[in-house]
């Protein structure tokens, strides 16, 4: 059996309601002083140094049939090997840069 990875966006998200916003808007507004952490250990900053982002996160990845300009196809095998990655790492930085500038509207 395959299983199928969900991840939220904002597409599936409902949106905050008044009352979230308010709370969100409270917690923001604390002094860290105030935050109580007691029930977490503090990290140091060598482990801090230690972490990796992303270190479990894979995407799952979708095979698809794309008609590209000559062009472009010719570019992107240009730059060695790997050119699907490249092409997949292009598009993914169009797509946040979309969805962070959606945001902010």
């Amino acid at each position: 059996m395959k299983t199928k990875l969900v991840s939220p966006n904002a597409e599936t998200l409902s949106p905050l309601t008044v009352a979230q916003r308010e709370h969100l808007a409270e917690l923001a507004a604390l002094p860290d002083a105030s935050i109580d952490t007691s029930d977490i250990p503090e990290l140091s900053d060598e482990a801090w140094g230690a972490g990796v982002r992303g270190r479990f996160y894979r995407p799952v990845k979708q095979q698809i049939t794309a008609r590209v300009d000559a062009d472009v196809l010719d570019w992107l095998k240009s730059q060695g090997r790997g050119y699907q990655g490249r092409l997949n790492a292009i598009l993914r930085r169009e797509m946040l840069a979309s969805l962070k500038q959606a945001r902010r509207a």
